[in-house]
């Protein structure tokens, strides 16, 4: 990316998977409190991103590219498997004694399917799309993060259409939850 020039769809979500990596990286290493809310964080940002992902990026793939529909359903298979397992993480919960193997499994399988992403999915989508097509999605991207679910919402369904019936009221529920977690915590800080 040159200076001046807005960033790209793929250079967002590559941006993404970088901070899920990280996360996953300094989760690893956490206890106690900060375990819990950086988990917190990852939940989010894994629920958001692969939200949106469904909703704008993949549809344009199985459009767009050779062998788009193979390469969209086996990804959004993946999605789909990883949101069973980030709510069953979520329900398990940070300080059960089985929480951190199947985190480090699931952040193995999250890192695999993203660089599946990024050498399957998107050169084909910066070959067959202009720069400025490219430079559209990345604003339909931040659109569909900001009205998605905080939460994974297995049972929701996978496809771009489920995810634009479904995500909006999901996600108003999910972030006044959000809100009100926020704010139970900070009076916890505060006795």
């Amino acid at each position: 990316m040159t200076a001046g020039v807005k960033q790209d769809v793929l250079d967002l979500l590559v941006e993404q998977h970088k901070q899920i990596k990280t996360l996953f990286g300094q989760l690893g290493r956490a206890e106690g409190t900060q375990k819990r809310e950086l988990f917190e964080d990852l939940v989010r940002l894994l629920a958001v991103h692969e939200s949106a992902e469904e909703i704008v990026v993949h549809p344009t793939a199985k459009r767009k590219i050779d062998r788009g529909d193979t390469v969209t359903g086996q990804l959004r298979h993946e999605e789909d498997e990883a949101k069973h397992e980030l709510a069953a993480l979520y329900d398990l919960g940070v300080d059960h004694p089985e929480f951190d193997r199947r985190l480090s499994k699931f952040a193995d399988a999250v890192v695999a399917h993203a660089a599946r992403e990024e050498t399957e999915e998107f050169p084909s989508l910066r070959r067959n799309l202009s720069a400025a097509q490219l430079g559209r999605m990345a604003g339909a991207l931040r659109a569909a993060e900001a009205m998605a679910p905080t939460r994974p919402h297995p049972r929701s369904g996978e496809s771009a259409s489920a995810n634009l019936i479904a995500g909006p009221p999901m996600a108003v529920f999910d972030r006044i939850r959000d809100a009100v977690r926020d704010w139970r915590e900070s009076q916890r800080d505060q006795d």
